[in-house]
C-alpha cells in the first residue's frame, strides 16, 4: 500500500468521523517514518487504525471497511480497531510518529514506532508477522538492543517474553 492510498483512507475516515487524529497501529504505521518504503513490505491493503480522541466513532469506519463500496472501488480499506488490539510496550503513545504531510483534508495519521509495532508483531506471531519483522531486520530499520528493551517494557507472560527473546536473536542472526 502506497503513502498516498494510507492518506486517502484518512481523508475518508476523517470525512465519515469528523475525527483530526487516528492512530495507525497496524504495518501501514511504517509510513509515519518511512513514507517511500517499498511495496514488498507493506502488502495488507488494510489501513489499522481509530480514533485518536473518541475512539468510540472508530466503529463507524466499517463504511469504508473490508467488503464496503470503498474497498470494492480502490482494493485498500480501513479496517477499525481499538487499542487493545495488538499487545504494545509501556510508553508507546508517547513514541508516536506523526504521518508526514499529505492530501488528507487536515487529518493527521500518528504512527506506531517501528520498534513498538514489531513487538506487537512478535507478540502476534502469525506467519505474515514472523515474515514482517524479519523484513525489517533484513533492511536494517530495527535495532535489537532497542527491541530487547522495549520487550522488557511489554505486558506479556515469561513464556511470551522468552519466545520473542528467541524470535529477536534468530532474526538478528545472532546465537
Amino acid at each position: 500500500m502506497k503513502k498516498r492510498e494510507v492518506d486517502h483512507v484518512l481523508r475518508a475516515a476523517g470525512r465519515i468521523t469528523r475525527e483530526t487524529q487516528f492512530i495507525i497501529v497496524g504495518s501501514q504505521a511504517l509510513h509515519g517514518k518511512y513514507p517511500d518504503l517499498a511495496d514488498e513490505i507493506e502488502r495488507s491493503a488494510e489501513v489499522d487504525l481509530f480514533a485518536k480522541d473518541h475512539p468510540e466513532k472508530t466503529d463507524s469506519l466499517n463504511a469504508i471497511g473490508v467488503f464496503s463500496s470503498f474497498h470494492e472501488s480502490y482494493g485498500y480499506y480501513a479496517d477499525p480497531v481499538d487499542e487493545e488490539t495488538a499487545t504494545l510496550p509501556q510508553g508507546w503513545r508517547g513514541r508516536l510518529v506523526n504521518l508526514p504531510p499529505g492530501d488528507t483534508e487536515g487529518v493527521r495519521g500518528l504512527c506506531l514506532d517501528p520498534h513498538d509495532l514489531a513487538i506487537a508483531k512478535y507478540v502476534a506471531a502469525r506467519p505474515k508477522d514472523v515474515q514482517f519483522n524479519r523484513q525489517l531486520v533484513a533492511r536494517k530499520l530495527l535495532d535489537r538492543q532497542r527491541l530487547l528493551h522495549l520487550l522488557a517494557a511489554t505486558p506479556v507472560d515469561e513464556s511470551t517474553r522468552s519466545r520473542i527473546e528467541q524470535a529477536i536473536t534468530a532474526d538478528f542472526g545472532e546465537k
